[in-house]
């Protein structure tokens, strides 16, 4: 096999390129206002660059494989678990290689603490606009899957959901806080009372909060993600999303009470359980987070997240300012529209979708903090253009 030969400006080239294109990336949940250089100086002059480190294992037990970050792995699922309604001494939890991972822990965790209870099979219940992750992750856990209509918004269809609930068997319900398109919120009240008015013989929520799970927290609508008034399970939440790392990893958080359902696996030669689906996992992750957390703090977190839903107001008022179609929720930085002509849905990274309720063809932006009023601007400016451009044909 011929080696290609090493060639740093076909390098220098393609970060050039990375480094251009992030300007109007906007159409994907990537928050691109990532502040590391400071981060990965340290870990080069550190040494940690040039040794291998593991986060093998259960990160709250001590390891034989002395090279891991638990501890600063706990320090992070500390912060975090109080923000999101846990009590510090009952919550269990790890930093995961992505949301995903984190839907999937979930899930497989719920099955397993369902199992406990009942001998019958759970039925997954999720809207149709959650994340395309829990149809893959039923797929491979081998669940049958019952997927909810949802609102015009976005919403799990509460009526839809009690008409599709079984309650001769256990139900594992995965409940989106910001729906992937729209930025849908599931009713975590209005859920809870149909399974208090029709109880199954088992109930696991488990909670997809990806993007709405970082900034949430820190404005006024933290009640939407408190575990002890809500009642959720388990929680997965992105870290390359609103929190601004450069690559896949998360949070995910349960209880202790769900961990003692789980078959611990006990593995000799690290005198330990690994109650983690995956066995490896990375131990620069929680390395990451610890020094973001302790470089931006709770303050730092609220302006941000303050910030993101300013601009994402701005940006709904630019579009009606122009009479462009478009929406958002209450509660949102995602704004959708109207899809755009394509030379504006590759200069801006937009995703598209499809809704007849809403005219057909669709298009959103995710304002994240890379995406100030300026953007902004300038993406109206292309609509203009365009608008311009089609009225002439």
């Amino acid at each position: 096999m011929t080696i290609p030969t090493f060639d740093i400006n076909c390098l220098n080239a393609f970060a050039q390129k990375m480094v251009q294109e992030k300007k109007t990336a906007v159409g994907f949940p990537c928050n691109q206002n990532v502040k590391l250089a400071d981060f990965y100086h340290w870990y080069a002059v550190s040494g940690l660059a040039d040794l291998a480190m593991n986060n093998v294992g259960d990160p709250r037990r001590p390891s034989l494989y002395s090279l891991n970050t638990h501890e600063f792995e706990n320090q992070v699922i500390d912060f975090f678990s109080p923000l999101y309604g846990f009590a510090q001494e009952e919550a269990w939890g790890f930093v995961t290689s992505s949301g995903t991972d984190g839907n999937n822990h979930g899930i497989y965790f719920g099955v397993n603490f369902l199992s406990s209870q009942s001998d019958i099979k759970p039925v997954l219940y999720v809207s149709e606009e959650a994340h395309y992750s829990i149809m893959r992750i039923s797929d491979l856990q081998g669940l049958e899957m019952r997927q909810i209509p949802t609102s015009i918004k976005g919403e799990m269809e509460v009526q839809a959901f009690e008409q599709a609930l079984d309650t001769t068997r256990p139900a594992l319900i995965v409940i989106a806080v910001g729906t992937t398109f729209k930025g849908g919120i599931d009713n975590q009240d209005a859920i809870d009372e149909v399974l208090t008015r029709k109880p199954p013989v088992a109930v696991y929520r488990h909670v997809d909060a990806a993007l709405f799970g970082g900034f949430l927290p820190f404005t006024e609508y933290a009640h939407l993600l408190d575990h002890s008034a809500c009642n959720y399970d388990s929680i997965a939440v992105s870290g390359h999303k609103f929190f601004g790392f450069d690559e896949p990893l998360g949070l995910f958080i349960t209880t202790n009470e769900v961990l003692a359902k789980q078959n611990p696996f006990q593995v000799s030669y690290l005198n330990d359980s690994v109650p983690t689906i995956s066995c490896s996992r990375s131990a620069l992750a929680p390395l990451k987070f610890w020094w973001q957390i302790h470089t931006t703090g709770v303050e730092g977190y609220r302006r941000q997240a303050e910030l993101i839903l300013k601009n994402a107001v701005y940006l709904k008022e630019r579009l009606d300012e122009i009479s462009y179609p478009a929406w958002k929720n209450d509660i949102s930085n995602i704004v959708y529209f109207q899809r755009p002509s394509d030379w504006v849905m590759k200069k801006w990274s937009l995703a598209p979708t499809e809704d007849k309720r809403l005219g057909g063809k669709l298009a959103h932006d995710i304002v994240m903090r890379h995406e100030g009023m300026h953007t902004i601007d300038h993406f109206i400016d292309d609509l203009l253009l365009m608008i311009d451009q089609n009225s002439g044909q």
